[in-house]
């Protein structure tokens, strides 16, 4: 068996951000790109929110969105593939949560627990942000039967940063396989 993809699909879903250039043309370039890879389907979209900056904050706001990806890929796959976009599309990284082009978080895969090197999942801050959870809110279906709805709902009863969050737009993802679902 090949340790990079398995015979079974998964959903996962990652968060998409960024504040240099043209924000919202590099996300949907980021979304296109996944969608193009044989082995991965976008398959919902979030609206795109504008946030500020956290940790560092000497940086322009943000365009911030979510999706839900089916995949056969492994999860250490499905980031590499991730990483490369972030590259191709002219990430770099010089400051820790500094100004970026694209960043690409995988935030979970169907309810999996890791903690490797590379790699944690659930994504181990995915709950204390809210330009996570926002977005995060409009893709996960309420039927959705490894509790991810439940978190990030009770989540975002509690979260601070709330006022630093607008819709952008309701989406920049034109493919075929779909929007949000709320």
């Amino acid at each position: 068996m090949n340790i990079h993809s398995t015979s079974e699909e998964s959903e996962a879903y990652i968060a998409l951000g960024a504040n240099l250039g043209d924000r919202e043309g590099t996300l949907k370039e980021a979304l296109h790109r996944l969608d193009n890879h044989d082995e991965i389907k976008v398959i919902r979209c979030s609206g795109v929110y504008e946030t500020e900056p956290v940790g560092y904050l000497d940086q322009p706001q943000f365009l911030n969105m979510a999706a839900a990806l089916r995949t056969t890929l492994a999860p250490d796959a499905l980031l590499e593939v991730m990483l490369e976009i972030e590259t191709q599309l002219g990430r770099t990284r010089d400051i820790r949560y500094g100004p970026r082009t694209v960043d690409l978080d995988l935030l979970w895969i169907e309810g999996l627990t890791l903690d490797t090197l590379h790699l944690t999942l659930p994504h181990p801050r995915m709950f204390e942000r809210a330009f996570v959870l926002f977005p995060l809110s409009d893709i996960v279906p309420q039927d959705e039967h490894f509790g991810l709805r439940k978190l990030v709902t009770t989540a975002l009863q509690d979260i601070d940063g709330k006022e630093g969050i607008r819709l952008w737009t309701t989406s920049v993802w034109d493919g075929e396989s779909g929007h949000s679902v709320s």
